[in-house]
């Protein structure tokens, strides 16, 4: 979530998603190691890559910081055994929710330590500059920070950069009592996220070039070469909400009375617009007054550097593809001042300090290895203090399968490898005529370009391009409700202990069978114009999996279903309840015939033939059973109705 990785990638493509690592295994809170009698360690201040080799020198004790330090509250073990109790439908607890007020006077931090915190850092030299329900703000130079922390700040190398960074783990005070969770920004090198798709920038149109087939299959490739011995159809123009209700067992439920959170960062100018005039083109409901609602920071940061404009399609796609599953229910965006870690934190916390939604759809994330132990305890203990009060998180897996093109390590997202939150992986989808369910598999693409006779797909089957995010951690635990479920094969693949594995359940993404979204983009002549084009990538399966949450509460009378993967996992093996996705669901190859505009808008700068073969991500393989591309596989008819035995509503 905090990599310096790329703006966007090409067109269309997909998403890359992120992921906490978590420092708290499900259940026990983990940021306190005593160093001395005299200070508490914050395990993680230090980050890797903080290496004596690395090292350039102490930093001037003139710099200024910036940091954030968050409160651990008064129970920090009783949350996370309460957030447990009441998400689990085996314990006498499950949907013993509190409110927003009760869980922060039960769990959050007193006025005491606060207090003790604040005259600390003064004490120190520090100026407070926030203070929050959270964490508390402070700026000041190194001497005063290293003062306070109980350690020196250095230069290091990173990459072809030089960054700040504790040369010791920081400390605090044991006179604080455990008062202190983590601190943020003694290292000032980027934490950010990326959004997880493949979005073209709304300053320059994109439009897809036909042939399409409108349902699977419905258009075949009868000019283009064979792959795996038969004729292809062409790809999709681009799934409607219409299909995805049917083929994940929406039935009449539309999410009325449910509300929905989407996190990202900045904000559309457009999506009133644009969501509403895509909604009347494309057969969803109206939107109805009052039924999307923005919170926003009163200003922006970072602008330039995060690539603000690209995030507005990612807005674009989330809210648009929520409406099309759920269209009745009530979606609230809460737009961060930029793409940095605090800040989406703050996004995150919004939402929770003022209970704005029970289901939330976060469509970005970044490698397991940029996170670090002290910001997985600051993720972690918001999706806890969420969970205690009924509301459960989503996060996209990732486009990049294995991560090994990528990042040449092979390895997961965060915060979507967080214990306390439902990572959400992708599957390539065939709806057929009627809107019914053929097939899907996992994500994962292998691209070919038509050769120049025409005759032949170069290289068939090509190199990897994208694929759901997935696999197994390399730092969270194996949280107890995967036990029994997924593999040892999967669970002890880096720990004989276990480890947490990625994802849990799984929706459309690829783009090639992709989602139809609507955005205002500018056109080569400047104008501002609204128009249509095919997308994917987790970023596309985490808001559809939340809209689907959005009917199954509805189902269940509107109760909440909080921190959903209890729950989930409990339902595995039921039948009717999930689709077992596995790559070769029809027992051939498979693959779709795509054409893009080689400019990204007309044919005037010619056309580009591929073919993009399906099931095919990097080392990770859908499987019978549970797996590391679909999880426990994605929602089928019975998903929804499954939540509504025992409601006080059934339909």
């Amino acid at each position: 979530m905090r990599s310096n990785r790329a703006k966007l990638r090409a067109v269309s493509m997909a998403a890359t998603l992120p992921m906490v690592a978590g420092a708290l295994a499900l259940g026990i809170p983990a940021a306190h190691a005593t160093d001395s009698p005299a200070r508490d360690t914050l395990k993680g201040t230090k980050p890797l890559w903080a290496t004596a080799k690395a090292d350039k020198g102490a930093t001037s004790n003139s710099a200024q910081v910036n940091a954030r330090v968050y409160l651990a509250g008064k129970n920090a073990a009783g949350l996370a055994a309460y957030a447990k109790a009441v998400s689990d439908p085996s314990s006498p607890l499950y949907g013993k929710y509190l409110n927003a007020k009760k869980a922060q006077s039960q769990f959050g931090a007193t006025k005491a330590q606060v207090a003790a915190v604040k005259s600390w850092l003064t004490s120190s030299g520090l100026k407070v500059t926030e203070v929050t329900q959270h964490y508390v703000a402070v700026s000041g130079d190194v001497a005063a920070a290293e003062k306070a922390f109980g350690t020196q700040l250095h230069n290091y190398a990173k990459g072809s950069a030089t960054y700040r960074a504790p040369a010791q783990t920081a400390s605090v005070p044991d006179s604080l009592k455990g008062a202190v969770l983590t601190v943020t920004g003694l290292d000032n090198a980027p934490h950010k996220a990326n959004h997880d798709d493949q979005l073209p920038p709304p300053d320059a149109v994109f439009k897809n070039a036909g042939p399409f087939s409108s349902y699977y299959g419905s258009e075949t490739a009868s000019t283009l070469p064979d792959a795996y011995g038969q004729k292809i159809p062409y790809a999709i123009k681009g799934y409607t909400g219409k299909q995805l209700r049917s083929v994940y067992g929406a039935g009449d439920y539309t999410g009325k009375g449910v509300r929905i959170a989407i996190t990202d960062a900045y904000a559309s100018p457009t999506i009133a617009f644009d969501a509403g005039t895509y909604a009347a083109k494309n057969g969803d409901a109206a939107w109805k007054t009052s039924q999307l609602h923005q919170v926003l920071p009163d200003s922006y940061t970072k602008t330039k550097e995060c690539g603000a404009a690209g995030w507005y399609g990612e807005e674009t796609l989330d809210v648009e593809a929520a409406h099309a599953v759920a269209p009745n229910a009530d979606i609230t965006y809460v737009g961060a001042a930029s793409c940095y870690d605090e800040d989406l934190l703050g996004s995150l916390s919004k939402v929770v300090d003022n209970h704005l939604a029970d289901i939330v759809s976060n469509s970005w994330g970044d490698v397991e290895a940029s996170q670090t132990p002290d910001l997985a305890a600051a993720y972690d203990q918001v999706f806890q203090l969420g969970a205690v009060q009924g509301i459960g998180f989503y996060f996209s897996s990732g486009d990049d399968g294995d991560q090994v093109a990528k990042s040449g390590t092979k390895q997961v997202d965060t915060p979507a490898n967080s214990a306390w939150v439902t990572a959400v992986g992708g599957t390539s989808l065939a709806v057929g005529k009627g809107d019914t369910y053929e097939w899907e598999t996992g994500w994962g693409t292998e691209k070919a370009t038509l050769s120049a006779d025409g005759k032949s797909w170069t290289n068939f089957p090509g190199a990897f391009t994208s694929g759901a995010g997935g696999g197994t951690s390399k730092t969270v635990a194996q949280p107890y409700y995967q036990k029994g479920i997924v593999p040892d094969a999967l669970a002890k693949a880096n720990n004989a202990t276990g480890n947490r594995v990625v994802p849990d359940i799984a929706a459309i993404a690829d783009p090639n069978t992709g989602f139809l979204v609507g955005q205002t983009q500018t056109f080569p002549d400047g104008s501002q114009q609204y128009s249509e084009y095919r997308i994917g990538g987790t970023s596309l399966a985490a808001p559809v999996i939340a809209a689907v949450q959005a009917l199954a509460q509805e189902a269940r009378g509107g109760k909440a279903i909080g921190f959903a993967n209890p729950a989930i996992y409990s339902k595995y093996g039921k039948k009717g309840v999930f689709h077992d996705v596995t790559d070769n669901p029809t027992g051939s190859g498979l693959a779709v015939a795509r054409v893009d505009f080689a400019n990204g808008l007309d044919a005037k700068g010619g056309l580009l033939y591929s073919v993009r073969s399906l099931g095919k991500d990097s080392s990770l393989s859908a499987v019978k059973g549970y797996d590391d591309v679909t999880g426990v596989g994605s929602p089928a008819d019975g998903y929804v109705q499954s939540y509504a035995k025992g409601a006080q509503k059934q339909h």
